[in-house]
């Protein structure tokens, strides 16, 4: 019998308040983020097996938007239905989107919301935590010289090939690579999201996507509103953003900075108040909504262009889940998920040396702090918030005393 809970139900409230946590402790960015949440739902709370967290990791970053929300808005569905996904997503979102938008409305007037010891200090945390769930899936997921090679080529491709289509490729090729040399056998075992979306249903969610993602510019056109402009032009860049968060800013400053929306020099103090924020960095647009001058403008338009940037991934992900669930049952599916897997632990490691290394690890005394959070961990196992604050705090030190 499976060890993993993954039929048991949650409340919506339960998982809110699971992903509230996440939302106040997850710094470091997209990557970090599938760290910790691996530690607590595949670790900790036995959600889901890591080959299923493997894959619907592989999922989320095939599809456009940030990887690390559309995989808590999917534990959220397996959980408690539509609802929970709402949850997931809202708990997650939360933290980061009240504090840059409280920063556009001039409660905060630095350009970060931290000390600079406390930044940096974040920034290493998420080393560690990286780290961990690179050397904690390549145990499952990399188990024979095939997988650790295929493992290693995709690391030095996406380290050679810096860019989202260069990732997107090496999982085509995983996969491709994996149909062809691996052979698992029927009984492997699998365990399966419960998913109550049937293929209909996604196909109506995935049909949504198009119509919003084609009519939404026709539709600002020949009916001028600036509520109607602000909807389109975060809509699409959360449609049309592949590799995650960092990738979507130069989209946002082409649609808001040259309108005359948001100045550039505002633009750039919220990207790096954004820096200094849990959770995902597309509620970065929370804060170009509430910067704005026009109206609708404060918290109305930074609700506004939040919910606009991430209704795609709602229904990306909603319309994907039902075809990926059934396709992953069968022996072919499952050869060749082998092969995915194996590239994504690849693509993770290549992710922990740039950007996660080399933004973070600068001196002597980083590399201590990072391995100092990778034993408490790995091995005192700490709760990841509690290993959090104490990065922090010590970097703070640090900064005082160097």
């Amino acid at each position: 019998m499976s060890q993993f809970h993954t039929r048991q139900r949650s409340s919506p409230w339960a998982v809110f308040l699971i992903f509230l946590r996440l939302g106040l402790t997850s710094f470091g960015g997209p990557i970090a983020h599938l760290g910790y949440f691996r530690e607590e739902f595949v670790t900790r709370r036995h959600w889901l097996s890591e080959r299923s967290y493997a894959d619907l990791v592989a999922l989320c970053q095939f599809l456009p938007g940030p990887a690390s929300s559309q995989v808590g808005i999917a534990l959220g569905l397996s959980r408690a239905g539509y609802s929970g996904a709402f949850a997931a997503w809202v708990g997650f979102t939360l933290p980061s989107a009240m504090a840059l938008i409280l920063f556009a409305l001039g409660i905060s007037g630095q350009g970060t919301a931290f000390a600079p010891g406390v930044l940096h200090g974040l920034k290493v945390v998420a080393v560690a935590v990286v780290a961990q769930a690179v050397w904690g899936m390549a145990r499952n997921l990399c188990t024979d010289v095939p997988k650790v090679t295929l493992m290693l080529m995709a690391a030095c491709v996406a380290l050679l090939l810096p860019s989202a289509w260069a990732q997107v490729s090496v999982i085509i090729t995983a996969g491709l690579v994996g149909l062809l040399l691996f052979k698992p056998t029927q009984s492997h075992e699998h365990d399966s999201l419960p998913i109550s979306i049937s293929r209909r249903a996604g196909s109506a969610w995935l049909l949504l996507f198009v119509v919003l993602l084609v009519g939404l510019p026709l539709l600002s056109q020949w009916l001028p509103s600036q509520t109607l402009a602000m909807v389109d032009a975060f809509y699409r860049a959360g449609s049309l953003v592949f590799g995650g968060g960092h990738v979507v800013l130069p989209l946002l400053q082409a649609e808001v900075v040259p309108t005359g929306w948001v100045g550039n020099d505002i633009f750039l103090a919220g990207y790096g108040a954004a820096q200094a924020v849990p959770g995902p960095l597309f509620t970065f647009a929370a804060f170009l909504g509430a910067s704005m001058t026009t109206s609708p403008s404060g918290w109305v338009a930074g609700i506004v262009c939040l919910l606009a940037i991430f209704l795609p991934s709602f229904l990306l992900i909603l319309g994907a889940l039902p075809f990926w669930e059934q396709l992953r049952h069968s022996v072919r599916t499952q050869a060749a998920l082998a092969g995915v897997s194996a590239a994504v632990v690849g693509l993770l490691l290549a992710a922990l040396y740039q950007p996660v290394w080399t933004s973070a690890i600068m001196q002597p005394q980083d590399f201590a702090l990072a391995l100092f959070a990778l034993v408490a961990l790995m091995f005192w196992k700490l709760p990841p918030w509690l290993v959090v604050a104490a990065s922090a705090g010590i970097g703070w030190i640090l900064s005082i005393v160097w």
